[in-house]
């Protein structure tokens, strides 16, 4: 018997897939102390096809169905990191186009004992991407490892398929609790929190057997997002939010006057168009993990919009004193209060509207309260976001 290892699949309407992986795998592991586990996030009857499965394998299958599927495809991972009964753990994906056969390959690369990744790569020596299809899946492929590999130049200096669905991790080495998964990508996610060593082998990346890819421009721009959280943490997202929310407000604008609506009213309009925007994208992209722990939806919108219009109202007049006490341009005065406002904002959202709900009630119940200060929070908050996830 070998080491022991826990294949985790995760799955999403795979169901025509799921008898041949079970017997390939099971093939390619013959002689292993070895598992299936299948974390299921399907619509149709892909759980119940499992267990059909299951019943005359020839290694043991189990299979986790997901009501809500938080996280997407990487928090499935992440939930059969957790559910695994061995600690060496081999990630693919349940459509076929990873190889089952290269499952012993990964580990007697592990077995060498020098790292705690071993991925499989389509660009290395011996790797095919013939399975991406077009020659436009193939450029979105490249293009998006390129990017990856230049913004974590140092954390994915031995990786050439950060992007790969394919992998085997020793969850010994993994603080399951500190990642946030969103959308495909989970090895990125792996490997930019961690110190993790890696190393790699060739996959010939197969054509898909059964069902259609779940890639699309929502998961494009989820993995944009998702690496621009990872690089540089809430704020870069925040301030992502709060330009396209000042191009729409001018765009709004321009619209509005085009019509003959007074300039005033248009302002105005634009305004709350986008304070409300703003915090329906600060919502989604920037502050969802936080919201479990946090107030009511209500409460944050409506501490969020009070907040944004007592900023705005103040501003301008602030901006008109520094012009008249300081004697500098207007510009500059603009650009300084917009920088100052734009802190204030997001310390504001990261300190406030998205603060632990638990945390002030257990400080309530307490007999004492936890010394703590706004200079405090503001400091930790700060750190929290430099030093995420460790490269600056």
């Amino acid at each position: 018997m070998g080491a022991g290892v826990t294949v985790i699949v995760p799955t999403y309407n795979e169901r025509d897939n799921v008898a041949e992986l079970v017997e390939r795998t099971a093939a390619a592991l013959a002689g292993r102390d070895a598992e299936i586990l299948f974390v299921d996030d399907s619509a149709d009857d892909t759980t119940a096809e499992v267990e059909r499965v299951a019943a005359d394998a020839p290694i043991p299958v189990r299979v986790i169905h997901r009501a809500d599927n938080l996280g997407g495809l990487g928090g499935a991972v992440v939930v059969g990191l957790e559910a695994a009964d061995a600690d060496v753990c081999i990630v693919m994906d349940g459509d076929l186009q990873h190889p089952p056969e290269l499952l012993p390959a990964l580990l007697d690369r592990y077995a060498a004992e020098d790292a705690d990744v071993v991925a499989a790569s389509r660009y290395i020596g011996g790797g095919d991407t013939s399975g991406l299809g077009t020659a436009m899946r193939f450029g979105v492929s490249r293009a998006a490892t390129w990017l990856t590999r230049a913004m974590f130049p140092r954390r994915l200096a031995r990786s050439t398929d950060p992007m790969t669905g394919f992998f085997l991790v020793d969850r010994r080495r993994l603080d399951l609790a500190a990642l946030r998964p969103q959308g495909f990508k989970i090895l990125l996610e792996i490997l930019a929190r961690t110190d993790l060593r890696i190393a790699e082998v060739p996959m010939e990346f197969a054509e898909r057997r059964h069902g259609t890819s779940k890639a699309s421009l929502r998961q494009g721009a989820t993995f944009i997002a998702h690496l621009a959280r990872l690089r540089f943490g809430k704020m870069s997202l925040f301030a992502a939010i709060g330009v396209l929310g000042a191009i729409a407000n001018l765009a709004i604008m321009w619209g509005l006057t085009a019509a003959g609506v007074p300039y005033v009213w248009a302002a105005i309009i634009g305004a709350e168009v986008t304070i409300v925007g703003n915090f329906l994208l600060q919502e989604r992209f920037v502050f969802a993990d936080m919201r479990t722990d946090a107030r009511s939806a209500a409460v944050r919108f409506a501490a969020s919009f009070t907040f944004n219009n007592v900023e705005a109202a103040l501003r301008i007049p602030v901006m008109a004193l520094m012009v008249e006490t300081w004697h500098i341009s207007s510009v500059l005065a603009t650009a300084l209060s917009l920088v100052v406002a734009f802190f204030a904002r997001f310390l504001f959202h990261s300190l406030v509207v998205y603060a632990p709900r638990r945390r002030r009630e257990e400080r309530g119940t307490a007999g004492e309260p936890e010394p703590d200060t706004a200079t405090l929070r503001i400091i930790r908050a700060i750190d929290a976001e430099a030093m995420k996830p460790g490269e600056l």
